[in-house]
Formats: C-alpha cells, sequence, structure tokens
C-alpha cells in the first residue's frame, strides 16, 4: 500500500510527513528511501521525502509496483487524479491532505525563497520575487485545496489544528492510519513531533510558523487584494477574513 500524505506548500506538510512517515514504520512498513533505490525510482520520488510530484497514471503505475508488496509514504503538493482515485478506491492507497491559511503559507513561501536567494542556494520558492508573483503561485494551491476537499476517503488536516490542538489531531492520524496509539513505540513518535519538540528538525520545514503572521507582514492595500481573490475560499477553509 502506498501512504500518499498530500499538502499546500509551506503548510507544515514536511513535518506532516515525517509523522506519517514514523508513524507507519512503527508497523513495520518499507522506508521510501529503500524504495527507491531498490525499484530505481529516483527520477519519479525526488528529495529527501520522496516527493511524486503529479500523480499522473505513469508516475503512479510505477509507484504502486512495489506497493502491491510493501506499504510506504511518499509526499506530494499536487491535485487529485482519476489514477490517485482508482487506486485509492482499490485499496492500493491511503492518502491525507493538509493546508494552511493560504495568506500565511505564501507568506511563508516568499520569506523562504527569498532566504535561500541571500544564501546562494535558491530553492523552488525563490523565483517569489514578489507579492504578484506570490499570489498568482499561491492561487494555484488553493485550487488544488478545493479539488482535495471533493475527494472521499481523504483525512484532512489543517496546519493550525496540529498546531494548537496536537494530541486530537495526532490522535486521528493515528487512527486513520491503523496504528494503536496506546502502544509505546506511537507514542514515542507522537512526542518527537509535538510541535515544541519538532521546532527546528532538519526537513520538518519549521522556521516562523506564526499563525497570522500576514497581518503584520501584508500592506492595507496588500491585504485588500488578498481578500479579494480570497473571500470565496476562506470561510470554507475555517478562517476569517
Amino acid at each position: 500500500m502506498i501512504v500518499l500524505s498530500v499538502g499546500m506548500p509551506r503548510a507544515g506538510s514536511g513535518w506532516h510527513y515525517n509523522l506519517i512517515h514514523d508513524l507507519m514504520e512503527t508497523t513495520g512498513c518499507a522506508d521510501a528511501r529503500d524504495i527507491r533505490e531498490r525499484y530505481r525510482l529516483q527520477k519519479i520520488l525526488t528529495e529527501v521525502n520522496c516527493n511524486i510530484g503529479v500523480l499522473s497514471a505513469r508516475r503512479l503505475g510505477l509507484v504502486a509496483l512495489p506497493a502491491l508488496m510493501n506499504t510506504f509514504v511518499i509526499k506530494a503538493h499536487a491535485g487529485p487524479t482519476s489514477a490517485s482515485r482508482l487506486l485509492s478506491t482499490l485499496g492500493l492507497m491511503r492518502v491525507t491532505y493538509i493546508y494552511r491559511d493560504p495568506r500565511d503559507a505564501m507568506l511563508s513561501a516568499y520569506d523562504f525563497g527569498q532566504r535561500a536567494l541571500t544564501k546562494g542556494r535558491p530553492n523552488a520558492f525563490s523565483h517569489l520575487s514578489d507579492f504578484e508573483k506570490s499570489v498568482d503561485f499561491m492561487m494555484e494551491y488553493v485550487h488544488i485545496w478545493e479539488k482535495w476537499m471533493r475527494e472521499k476517503n481523504v483525512l484532512i488536516a489543517r496546519y493550525e489544528d496540529l498546531l494548537t490542538n496536537y494530541d486530537v489531531e495526532s490522535a486521528k492520524l493515528a487512527d486513520y492510519l491503523k496504528v494503536n496509539r496506546t502502544s509505546p513505540e506511537v507514542q514515542a513518535v507522537i512526542e518527537k513531533y509535538r510541535p515544541d519538540a519538532a521546532e527546528g528538525q532538519q526537513g520538518l520545514h519549521f522556521f516562523k510558523g506564526k499563525i497570522g503572521r500576514f497581518r503584520e507582514a501584508y500592506t492595507e492595500e496588500q491585504k485588500s487584494v488578498l481578500k479579494g481573490k480570497l473571500s470565496a475560499y476562506l470561510a470554507r477553509m475555517g478562517y476569517i477574513e
């Protein structure tokens, strides 16, 4: 089985992926990095967290072959497809999705990209050189959020809930993954990724993580633009304007 950890960029997706990965590891499931090497999937599962990219029939088909004999966790930021729905319906894939207030996610993406530029190591967000580009970038992922919300059999989580109500959210996740959350091994993983403990861990993408930071960082004009762009989504996402 494939466990697919999907997330809006800069929405705690690295944190969520590693929590899921380590929870599944308590059941004896394979490490996706080992699967990548063993089945020569380096071009399909990229980066440290085995990001599959788009959920195309070809990519999912190649990953589904080892999933017939192994369970492992992979990551994505892409929207659902007919291929992902088929694997989920067949019971070959279990999906989680995490999102965040897009205004904070957008600000975090911009900051992360610009910090990387100043260090001479540009990343996937470094092209977000101004507010307008950042808005266009984030709106793509808002539309992806809308698609995931229509999917069946997907565990939906919000970054803010995981941050402020971690015990409840981690329990939901453990139950969805069908791991024994009363076992010492599972409890140890849950404690390892508790927000205070997770902050600063390499690969989890924590930097500031502050809820509502956009309210202080953006001008009134910029916040007005965001209100216009996001007015159809924020209430449904659970956020106030």
